[in-house]
């Protein structure tokens, strides 16, 4: 499924400019959101497996950490109530459950606004 990149870039510019710097449309159902602080997020939608994504906000130069949700069902997170869907808070191997939306649109603006919340501390 194609996702309509141009209107997640819009919604990211727009409504989050208050931490946006740039986006970055890299391919097809992916952009690349350049943050305040210098970090950045991956945003990935999968062309061949229906439905699965990736919002990945890398920090690891600044601080360490990562923040990632995604549905790709890795056996070790079975046990996640929420699997395949999972977030990995900080660290690739401190997951819990993750809530974002399914939905593109809604999706982005959930990730948005928890890098929001995570920039203004």
């Amino acid at each position: 499924m194609i996702v309509d990149t141009r209107k997640l870039k819009e919604i990211a510019e727009i409504e989050f400019n208050d931490i946006v710097e740039d986006v970055i449309l890299t391919d097809i159902n992916e952009l690349r959101i350049i943050l305040i602080d210098g970090s950045f997020i991956d945003v990935w939608f999968s062309l061949k497996l229906k439905g699965r994504y990736s919002y990945h906000w890398e920090r690891k130069f600044i601080d360490g950490s990562i923040y990632r949700h995604d549905n790709a069902p890795h056996k070790m997170w079975k046990t996640i109530k929420t699997f395949p869907k999972h977030f990995h808070d900080g660290d690739e191997d401190k997951v819990k459950e993750s809530y974002i939306s399914e939905k593109p649109e809604e999706g982005i603006r959930n990730f948005l606004g928890f890098v929001k919340e995570k920039l203004k501390k």
